[in-house]
């Protein structure tokens, strides 16, 4: 079974919701990377989605769009995007299967390198699955075959402005979980999320039984307690990710403090 069904089936049973923080891989650089993905896993995360920098985000606000440029400007490149995951899964501090890795990238990326290799290769190196948010689903049927032969999670994205039975569509394609977008526009900090929020989850939480995260504008614990009765998890990138930038002339472990501090107090939200 996969590490990411496994990991909902474990926290349906006990009640529990995931708490998925997102890092750019390479920002400020790869090692720091892997410092990070082990000290949100100590701090509580269910699930890491790691960021493979690509050079025209789709949906990605300034925050991450700026994380993605300085990754690039230092010429990180997808292999040491995956040899870094390696080292997470087979070291002595091992965090995967217990936390699965799901990597957030641009199609091209996987394009680039083919779809059957990148997918072997991602595999191979311990990821548990992929979004792929400027992939269509009308455009994905051959990438989704490909993952569903290997149980490779194919996570896809709703957001508001979805017609509902596209909403249903993708929902019943996406595995692992189904990525819903919280707000129109692109990521970043908000200072309250939209009322509707919790109509529009409650209706897509009747027409499927796939886990349903929620991501986009979440920064704040008030947040997470607003979703935590309606969302299987939520996904938290801008926040982590704009402290790295602020904190680059600072130590790595005050960087990990402030980060797990803010790590642990969303979790503890989302699961008093």
């Amino acid at each position: 079974m996969n590490p990411i069904d496994s990991l909902f089936q474990r926290l349906r049973a006990a009640g529990k919701k995931a708490f998925i923080p997102f890092l750019t891989a390479g920002d400020p650089d790869v090692h720091t990377t892997e410092v990070l993905v082990r000290e949100l896993t100590r701090s509580g995360a269910s699930v890491v989605e790691i960021g493979f920098p690509y050079s025209d985000p789709l949906a990605d606000g300034p925050v991450i769009q700026a994380s993605y440029t300085r990754a690039l400007d230092k010429g990180v490149r997808v292999d040491d995007i995956l040899a870094m995951i390696q080292r997470l899964v087979t070291s002595p501090e091992q965090v995967a299967p217990t936390v699965p890795l799901v990597g957030m990238l641009s199609f091209s990326l996987i394009h680039r390198r083919g779809a059957t290799p990148f997918l072997d290769q991602a595999q191979k190196a311990g990821l548990s699955g992929a979004i792929v948010p400027d992939l269509p689903i009308e455009e994905a049927e051959s990438l989704i075959k490909l993952a569903k032969e290997r149980d490779f999670k194919l996570i896809h994205l709703v957001t508001p402005t979805t017609p509902r039975d596209r909403a249903v569509k993708i929902a019943n394609l996406s595995t692992g979980f189904l990525y819903y977008v919280s707000i129109t526009g692109i990521t970043g900090e908000r200072d309250r999320l939209p009322e509707e929020l919790l109509t529009q989850l409650a209706w897509l939480r009747k027409q499927t039984r796939t886990p349903i995260c929620v991501g986009f504008g979440i920064s704040k614990p008030e947040h997470v307690s607003m979703l935590r009765e309606s969302a299987d998890g939520i996904i938290v990138g801008s926040a982590f990710v704009r402290y790295l930038d602020a904190a680059k002339t600072k130590p790595l472990a005050a960087i990990l403090q402030k980060m797990g501090g803010l790590a642990k107090a969303l979790e503890k939200a989302l699961n008093p």
